[in-house]
């Protein structure tokens, strides 16, 4: 086992694609493809595209030695949410997505570059000032920014503007979706528990699928319905039409 004690908590590397995935109501293989990269073939020209995600630099050293398994850091988690937010926005597919982001990270030249205040700051004016025609020209603006504004409202950053705490969406992306389920790498081992209370998700999907109700377990744990039931949504697998 490896000593984590001079690890960065949010830089340590313990969540699985799969897991990751659910956490954020991604596709999987979306997100797969923004960590290790993909293919792309067209009329016989075929192109490797880079990820768009970075690993944690201890992604290398595995808490488990004997696993080969990528795995996700609580940093890489708030990467794949911003990437979704523009995902969202643009409508870009992932290669056009690929192409347009390649050129900020080469502008900005800094590690992590979508978990960063800096991005959110001054890469998103950035990707508008360059790429917001199509946009404008489509009459999405306003909708693309409300998106994005919407994604960054979720991530709370520290004094130096890196990630502490995220409150993933726990249904389809929305304004008006309440802060109930949150992930801090210094909580639960990283795993999402209900805001406020550090009670995990896991612990009330596991109850709640041994057959106890909502309203036990709203009483059990002293929250309201909404709280449990948005728990439990957090850990059910994302469907995919």
């Amino acid at each position: 086992m490896v000593d984590t004690h001079n690890f960065e908590s949010r830089d340590i590397p313990i969540y699985s694609i799969p897991q990751a995935a659910q956490y954020l109501r991604l596709r999987k293989d979306r997100l797969r493809h923004w960590v290790v990269g993909w293919y792309s073939e067209t009329k016989g020209d075929k192109r490797f595209f880079e990820p768009l995600i970075e690993l944690s630099r201890y992604n290398n050293i595995q808490l488990l030695p004997q696993s080969k398994m990528i795995l996700l850091s609580f940093t890489n988690l708030v990467e794949a949410h911003v990437l979704t937010a523009i995902f969202q926005a643009t409508g870009c597919s992932r290669k056009q997505l690929s192409i347009k982001l390649d050129y900020l990270k080469h502008h900005f030249s800094i590690p992590h570059l979508y978990a960063r205040i800096e991005f959110e700051i001054e890469g998103i004016a950035l990707l508008f000032d360059r790429f917001g025609q199509e946009l404008i020209a489509s009459e999405r603006e306003q909708e693309a920014r409300q998106i994005l504004d919407s994604y960054f409202d979720r991530i709370v950053r520290d004094r130096t503007g890196l990630p502490i705490k995220l409150y993933p969406f726990t249904k389809l992306p929305g304004v008006s979706e309440p802060k109930t389920v949150t992930i801090d790498p210094r909580i639960s081992f990283g795993r999402p528990v209900l805001a406020e209370t550090g009670i995990p998700t896991a612990m009330l999907a596991e109850r709640y699928k041994a057959g106890e109700s909502i309203d036990e377990l709203a009483e059990d744990y002293n929250c309201d319905r909404l709280q449990i039931e948005e728990g439990i949504r957090s850990e059910l697998p994302l469907l995919i039409a």
